[in-house]
């Protein structure tokens, strides 16, 4: 993606993290290290899944998070680009204590074993 304003992208980082449920989504895919689906999310986070489609889009449009096909579902992806902007984000993000998330990793391995069988 092209920026006008070199800024632009910097600030569409930030402003897609300022929002808990995609900074909650961010910290999921750094932490499991996997794809997830947005009906996949939705479950873990106890959100609609049109609301977590919305947020999808942020994440996406800011560069945070890539989305790829496969079969009928669309897996979504961490973007670790390889810039010091991008490695200092991903280390703040892993920064965030698993305890605040205890619920939501422990909903999401059961997705994850659920998909694998």
């Amino acid at each position: 993606m092209e920026y006008r304003d070199p800024w632009e992208q910097y600030i569409g980082v930030l402003k897609a993290l300022s929002d808990s449920t995609r900074l909650k989504i961010v910290w999921l895919l750094c932490k499991i290290d996997s794809k997830i689906c947005a009906s996949e999310i939705a479950e873990v986070l106890g959100e609609s899944a049109y609301n977590i489609s919305r947020h999808v889009k942020v994440l996406r449009n800011s560069g945070l998070v890539y989305e790829k096909k496969e079969g009928k579902r669309i897996f979504y992806y961490y973007n670790l680009a390889d810039t010091s902007f991008d490695r200092a984000v991903q280390e703040l993000i892993l920064c965030i204590p698993d305890e605040l998330m205890q619920e939501e990793v422990l909903r999401c391995r059961q997705c994850l074993t659920a998909r694998e069988k």
